[in-house]
């Protein structure tokens, strides 16, 4: 069951994104755009409301309630950066705004050195979500996946950590456009 309300939630997400721009660009209706932009948010609600609900009614935790904390801890801490991202490009697609810029150099390992920050926002959220679904449920047989969940959140952490210092060492140089002869 939880596998399906992620799946709905990503999509839901998606949607309120798609339909939040489309409102905003085509239609020309910016304050109607913001507030289905400004309604991403809910997906999150709806996801830890419904992991909570299943685990309440008895549900034996597994890896698809684990992904539910993960899922909120990255739209927490990546959330308005997508929207953000999607925006640029439906702005330069459909109302004449600028291209999207690709960074290099020390533009983009200062990007790189912000992800670290939102991946600890992210990795703390999902582990306060990971500890809420714990002690909410108080069955440390039913709960014991969850908690098998820690060491990913420290992996992710860590390779965005790595991702991020291999920048600093290595910055990343512009493309070069193809010499035309």
């Amino acid at each position: 069951m939880i596998a399906g309300v992620i799946v709905a939630c990503e999509i839901g997400f998606w949607v309120l994104v798609g339909l939040g721009l489309a409102t905003r660009y085509v239609l020309r209706r910016r304050r109607a755009g913001l507030v289905l932009l400004a309604l991403t948010p809910l997906v999150d609600v709806v996801l830890l409301v419904a992991t909570a609900l299943d685990l309440r009614a008895g549900a034996t935790a597994n890896p698809f309630h684990g992904l539910a904390a993960l899922y909120l801890g990255f739209s927490v801490a990546y959330g308005h950066k997508l929207i953000q991202w999607a925006d640029v490009r439906f702005a330069h697609r459909f109302a004449g705004g600028p291209a999207p810029v690709r960074l290099h150099g020390g533009a983009y390992t200062r990007e790189c050195w912000h992800n670290v920050r939102r991946t600890a926002t992210g990795v703390l959220v999902a582990a306060a979500a990971l500890w809420f679904l714990t002690v909410l449920v108080g069955d440390p047989e039913r709960t014991s996946d969850l908690e098998a969940r820690y060491p990913l959140l420290a992996i992710i952490f860590v390779v965005d950590l790595i991702w991020a210092t291999s920048y600093t060492v290595w910055p990343r140089k512009p493309r070069r456009l193809a010499e035309t002869g």
